[in-house]
């Protein structure tokens, strides 16, 4: 069975160190405690004091003084692992954690997770071409010498990046090693870290590339794994749930996401905020305990984004420069389907698209399964889809030779339909307004990625009135939008009114629309 080493950095709060390290020790695991040298002595034997007789806890051999963004990290995570491995030779795997860290699965979970998994843990993605690093530098972190702390020592460590920068001091990268780059918080093998810990024996060019490297506790575990362990025996996650503003801060949890944080599919979460007295409570019993029920949702992310950004879609972007200076053609009319529920959009384009025989295309920029042709790669991903929008729509009128072309848009999508009804081409929109039952906007949180079959029932009916708002909102923007040709479709409507809006939108006889509208029943559930 595993058993687990943890490697805690830390450097306040000596209680809580206290606290985490017995609760941690007493399911049969086993620390290693790196006290950083900036904080006080005394706090530091403390907790020696109070964890004198545990077995289980060892520290490091000497205490180093750790900046943000130095090696000094690195070097710090290093001695604790040595100290771990020469102090517990049953342990079958190393995970990293803060002070700020608290389990939120019992230590038999975790275990039997392990066993499960034959790989290592470290979300590892490749430093150049993944995006993992939104702003600010990106290869000056690795071709520049950063010898001084960026926040403590600021002036000195511009300085020296700019005078290397007017010189022209570069540096190569080590030509054997693939740059990779990810979250700080991984779970190793044992083995694993012994290899890491020869490697650093034999390769002192390597330790010397790394220690003027910025930010290294980014890059250095995350590309010596890559180096040394078979890609096959790698998976590219973190085991702790951890969540980023938009701002580039750590999410904080408090003492009512104690049943979120359990749901999901992670070992343990930061941060947990210091004033979160009884969720740390809670959570500083429940490694040790045995038995518990866990339902899996894993949510938090898709929930975390979902309510973070409401209220301002379809606001935040300003129109795209090569977007504006490109139009779908003065000769050509887009009709856009704008639908909650996607099964009633799609009766619909399959009515339309059988009584007319215009091109209809689905949900094409939420949906990446949306069956389109070969447009040369264009319609490959969504990110493509959303970046060259009037490209593709443009493609698509050429690919089928039609003036006219019908597609379907999500409520969500406000800044497309005021993108497209900014074109010179005439656009129309139809919203089609249905009631949304319980299940209906389950359906749709599943979808989304904000609720899964393993979400409890209490969960969700805190999350269906924010969903059901949230649609109304969207519905308001809509109509608050002002567009010229916006027709409504309302299940509640008699037939003819039905069928009225219908002939509007596309312009054909109030026979063929009510054809459209009673082949199907549009509005079964």
């Amino acid at each position: 069975m595993a058993k687990i080493a943890f490697i805690l950095l830390c450097h306040r709060d000596p209680d809580a160190v206290i606290r985490q390290a017995t609760s941690l020790t007493a399911a049969g695991d086993c620390m290693a405690i790196h006290f950083d040298a900036r904080a006080p002595k005394a706090d530091y034997d403390r907790i020696r004091s109070a964890l004198a007789d545990n077995p289980s806890v060892t520290f490091t051999r000497t205490r180093i003084r750790c900046g943000w963004g130095q090696w000094s990290l690195v070097k710090a995570t290093l001695a604790a692992a040595r100290a771990a491995l020469a102090a517990f030779p049953r342990a079958t795997h190393l995970y990293m954690l803060s002070g700020d860290c608290m389990a939120i699965k019992p230590a038999d979970y975790a275990h039997a997770f392990l066993d499960r998994h034959d790989a290592d843990f470290i979300e590892s993605s490749d430093f150049f071409t993944s995006g993992w690093i939104r702003t600010g530098w990106v290869e000056e972190r690795l071709t520049y010498r950063h010898w001084f702390n960026e926040r403590t020592q600021k002036t000195l460590f511009y300085a020296s990046f700019a005078l290397q920068k007017r010189l022209g001091l570069t540096r190569a990268i080590p030509r054997d090693l693939e740059m990779m780059i990810g979250s700080q918080w991984w779970c190793l093998r044992r083995g694993t870290v012994e290899a890491i810990l020869g490697f650093c024996r034999s390769r002192p060019d390597v330790i010397r590339f790394f220690r003027s490297t910025w930010i290294p506790d980014e890059t250095f575990f995350q590309t010596l794994v890559r180096h040394l362990v078979p890609e096959t025996e790698i998976e590219s996650r973190t085991l702790t749930f951890l969540l980023f503003t938009d701002y580039g801060m750590p999410v904080v949890f408090h003492n009512d996401q104690y049943d979120l944080l359990l749901a999901q599919d992670y070992l343990f979460a930061r941060k947990i905020s210091p004033y979160a007295r009884d969720l740390r409570r809670r959570l500083g019993v429940l490694y040790a305990s045995e038995g518990l029920p866990l339902r899996i949702s894993d949510e938090g992310r898709s929930l975390f984004r979902f309510l973070t950004s409401r209220g301002r879609i379809g606001r935040r972007f300003a129109p795209r420069i090569w977007e504006a200076e490109s139009t779908l053609g003065h000769d050509r009319s887009l009709l856009i389907v704008v639908c909650r529920k996607r099964q009633v959009a799609d009766r619909l384009l399959r009515a339309v698209a059988a009584q007319t025989g215009l091109p209809c295309i689905g949900y094409l920029f939420t949906d990446e399964s949306c069956a389109l042709p070969d447009l040369g790669g264009l319609q490959s991903t969504l990110a493509k889809r959303h970046r060259h929008r009037r490209a593709l729509l443009r493609m698509l009128f050429d690919y089928y030779g039609s003036a006219r072309l019908v597609i379907c848009l999500d409520p969500a999508n406000l800044d497309l339909m005021q993108d497209f009804c900014r074109d010179s081409a005439p656009a129309r929109l139809l919203e089609i307004d249905c009631r949304l039952s319980d299940s209906d906007l389950i359906r749709h949180a599943t979808e989304a990625g904000l609720a899964s079959a393993q979400t409890p029932a209490d969960r969700l009916a805190h999350l269906l009135p924010a969903l059901r708002n949230d649609i109304r909102h969207q519905s308001d923007q809509i109509r608050e939008a002002g567009f010229d040709h916006h027709l409504l479709l309302r299940d509640t409507d008699p037939p003819e009114t039905q069928a009225r809006a219908v002939a509007q939108f596309l312009s054909v006889s109030d026979d063929t629309a009510r054809a459209i509208t009673r082949t199907t029943p549009l509005f079964a559930d």
